[in-house]
């Protein structure tokens, strides 16, 4: 028996990276899994189904920019599932971003990050808060970024998408509470996932430096967020809302 058995999970740019180990951790407790990403997710889908007897699974190409999508996203969920009592809105630009001084970022490319990191959320809660209200309760989780506390130079963007992160999770919080729906967020820290590994300027001293600023001296995994993920989908954390967990190695003391 999974701690999930019986929910339902859609985790958004879970067609690969950290998005992917967060749709298998969920399948592999027990829950019906909705992949969705602007990308196609199918394999990620194939994966679920070949590692846990019984999982259920299905891809949906989204992107979370569009409110449409979303909610076809969220019915689509209901309609193969029967309901929705878990979002990850785990959708974000940052593999590829570009990186340098705030005069020096492409003003095209801040707006498309704000779509993305901000909005994308902001209409992921729209779509799923009536299928939650539906089954009694939810659980929404943001994802944050441990940069936030920080403040480091050379990705303004970024860190001012996720800074709004924490400011909509309490916000939405409060809102969605009287619904018996938690919000919370969660915060990594320089993770390596298949597209940070991929990115030439995130050199060997580049990671080290990351390492150095850590209580536990070593790189983040996309593994390492699992257990956090899991606390925050299930009843372990039923009285808990408008928080943020950092789960960075111990960089930031929050």
């Amino acid at each position: 028996m999974g701690r999930l058995d019986g929910k339902v999970a859609i985790v958004t740019g879970a067609a690969q990276g950290i998005g992917a180990t967060y749709a298998k951790a969920l399948a592999a407790e027990g829950a019906a899994v909705t992949v969705a990403d602007i990308d196609d997710g199918s394999a990620v889908v194939a994966e679920i189904e070949a590692a846990y007897q019984g999982a259920r699974a299905i891809n949906q190409v989204t992107d979370v920019t569009d409110e449409a999508a979303c909610f076809e996203m969220v019915a689509k969920t209901e309609e193969a599932f029967g309901g929705l009592d878990i979002m990850v809105a785990n959708a974000a630009m940052f593999g590829n971003i570009t990186h340098g001084p705030f005069e020096e970022l492409p003003v095209d490319e801040w707006d498309r990050l704000m779509a993305v990191n901000v909005k994308g959320p902001f209409l992921c809660a729209r779509a799923a808060a009536p299928a939650m209200r539906k089954r009694g309760g939810g659980k929404f989780i943001n994802i944050a970024s441990g940069t936030l506390f920080k403040g480091p130079p050379g990705m303004l963007h970024y860190v001012t998408s996720k800074g709004a992160i924490l400011a909509m999770t309490r916000s939405l919080s409060r809102e969605l509470g009287i619904d018996n729906i938690c919000v919370n967020s969660i915060a990594p820290g320089l993770t390596m996932s298949e597209n940070v590994r991929d990115r030439s300027d995130f050199n060997h001293q580049a990671r080290q430096a990351q390492i150095n600023s850590r209580a536990i001296r070593r790189e983040e995994e996309p593994e390492d967020l699992i257990g956090a993920l899991l606390f925050l989908s299930t009843g372990d954390s039923d009285f808990m809302s408008g928080q943020c967990m950092v789960v960075d190695g111990g960089s930031v003391n929050h």
